[in-house]
């Protein structure tokens, strides 16, 4: 594992994001972990990274097994109650139109859904997502770069969508940028989910929430390690925030990341996206340059040497 950072704040190459979804993903409780990890990354990645009109895929995988202190306990604030998660999707599109010819191809890849998830939640971000600071040089990481990852789940205190998102967007993240022990801070803050019209439509997986996750956000953060996470959490410019998070937050559960791997950016493939992640480890691992060569990227994309 190595660390990539770099004093440059990277947050500006996101912005070519203009929409985006967030999904939760909850693997069948009958298919290992391993197993489920394993096809996620090197089998429905690469069918999903080749659904025309993408410009932004990445797959986020979280450990079950994790630290306890990933995000402080707050007097009045609750975790989830019986909310485990596998992973998170990020979908995104530079355009509308990019966003309609993905979903008039999509049924393919939500047909491979059934095989691996008993549940997944797309979380719609009409106004794509933010980044506040990512002082991560690497823009497509594949695997566990070695930073103390976390996704935090955030559930609304109150109906008031807009109010909710404003603390988060204006006070929250923007606070936690500010400090140079996070190395990245991006937030997600989706459209209340409709269980009248659950999303994605794939066949044979759960697509309804309980109530309490029908408005939620989402906090990516990322540290030096566990000592610098659990030493900002004893920080004036964190405790200064709890009365935000009180008045804002109800429900607030912590997920650390195992990996992160990252298929399609600016609308072009990565190596994990053309060939799997753990090939693309692999082709990296050992310096297989010649595997780089166009005509052999061709060869694996089109399945032939003509470019026509």
């Amino acid at each position: 594992m190595t660390t990539s950072t770099h004093p440059t704040d990277f947050s500006e190459r996101d912005s070519r994001i203009a929409i985006n979804s967030y999904t939760t993903v909850l693997r069948r409780q009958r298919v290992p972990h391993d197993l489920f990890a394993t096809y996620w990354r090197d089998v429905h990645g690469p069918l999903c990274s080749r659904i025309p009109g993408l410009a932004w895929y990445v797959q986020t995988h979280l450990d079950r097994e994790q630290d306890d202190h990933l995000w402080p306990a707050i007097e009045g604030i609750d975790r989830f109650p019986d909310y485990v998660q596998d992973g998170g999707v990020e979908i995104g599109f530079a355009s509308a139109e990019d966003q309609k010819t993905f979903m008039d191809a999509c049924h393919l890849l939500f047909a491979d859904e059934q095989n691996m998830f008993e549940e997944t939640i797309a979380y719609d971000l009409p106004n794509s997502s933010a980044t506040f600071v990512d002082r991560v040089a690497d823009p497509t990481p594949n695997g566990d770069d070695g930073l103390d990852r976390m996704h935090v789940h955030l559930g609304a205190a109150h109906a008031d969508a807009a109010e909710f998102a404003r603390f988060l967007s204006e006070e929250l993240a923007p606070t936690l940028a500010q400090d140079p022990a996070l190395f990245k801070v991006r937030l997600h803050t989706p459209e209340r989910y409709d269980n009248a019209n659950p999303a994605p439509p794939a066949p044979d997986v759960n697509h309804q929430v309980p109530a309490e996750r029908e408005l939620i956000a989402v906090l990516e953060l990322a540290f030096e390690s566990p000592l610098a996470r659990r030493a900002f959490y004893d920080t004036d410019t964190f405790r200064q925030l709890e009365a935000g998070l009180k008045a804002h937050v109800a429900y607030a559960t912590a997920f650390a990341v195992s990996g992160i791997y990252t298929y399609v950016r600016d609308k072009q493939m990565t190596l994990a996206g053309l060939r799997g992640s753990r090939p693309a480890q692999l082709i990296k691992q050992i310096g297989a340059n010649n595997q780089l060569m166009p005509e052999v990227q061709q060869l694996l994309h089109k399945g032939s040497l003509d470019n026509a």
